[in-house]
């Protein structure tokens, strides 16, 4: 009797047994893309401008005994060597540089003799992460209005992509810096020391450069209009 408990039991995990022995381990790569908003999205096919930042995770599962070997290799389209590997389970990166990238995980589990391999023949089959990153763009206008109209209130980049350096300066007509900042996304409200500047000439000095190697040197005159309004606008002023 003890003997037949002893050959059940061995009977009910056995099944149970064969199922881990089996157990091989996989991949399931994922990118997730977080812009300069902080906005964040999930994709295998990206586009998007410099900074852009991506957190990539291999998603490994069955790995049980395995030891595992990760590699991510970041490539350009159309070149064969990657500019960049990381050896890690879960990486992040930032993109500064415009053109098309290719990510893919080689990832390698060995226990003994037995090796499972993810390496160019399973991206070659799915296909890799792909992220695209635009050209550069910079303009900046040449008027604004800080009427407390919430409309033109501040001067900053009229249009701007792909930048991955940035610095602008606020000039009075006699050459006195009155502001500056670093940040494409932000401006000048038309004040200095917290007190408002009278209306009329200034001018901006902007440097910036490009994730595609672009350098901009933007010298202007800006033209301040604290009596404008919405109503008289014109298109041409900014």
């Amino acid at each position: 009797m003890k003997i037949n408990k002893i050959f059940l039991l061995w009977m009910a995990l056995l099944p149970f047994s064969t199922a881990i022995a089996d157990e091989i381990p996989t991949i399931n790569p994922t990118a997730v893309f977080i812009n300069s908003d902080g906005n964040e999205e999930e994709s295998t096919n990206f586009s998007g401008s410099a900074p852009l930042r991506g957190v990539f995770r291999a998603n490994a599962s069955g790995i049980g005994a395995y030891s595992a070997n990760y590699e991510w290799r970041f490539t350009m389209e159309g070149d064969e060597s990657p500019y960049l590997i990381r050896y890690e389970e879960d990486t992040e990166f930032t993109f500064t540089k415009a053109g098309s990238h290719r990510i893919e995980l080689y990832a390698t589990f060995v226990l003994g003799k037995d090796t499972v391999s993810f390496t160019k023949d399973y991206w070659e089959e799915i296909g890799p992460i792909r992220v695209t990153i635009s050209e550069s763009r910079l303009e900046m206008p040449n008027a604004f209005s800080p009427n407390g109209d919430d409309i033109n209130d501040v001067y900053k980049a009229k249009t701007y992509q792909s930048l991955v350096e940035f610095h602008a300066t606020i000039f009075n007509r006699w050459g006195q810096k009155l502001f500056e900042w670093d940040d494409p996304a932000k401006g000048w409200d038309g004040k200095h020391n917290g007190q408002d500047v009278k209306q009329g000439v200034y001018f901006v000095l902007v440097k910036a450069k490009g994730a595609d190697g672009r350098v901009y040197n933007i010298r202007k005159d800006v033209n301040l209009l604290r009596g404008y309004t919405e109503t008289g606008r014109s298109e041409n002023n900014y």
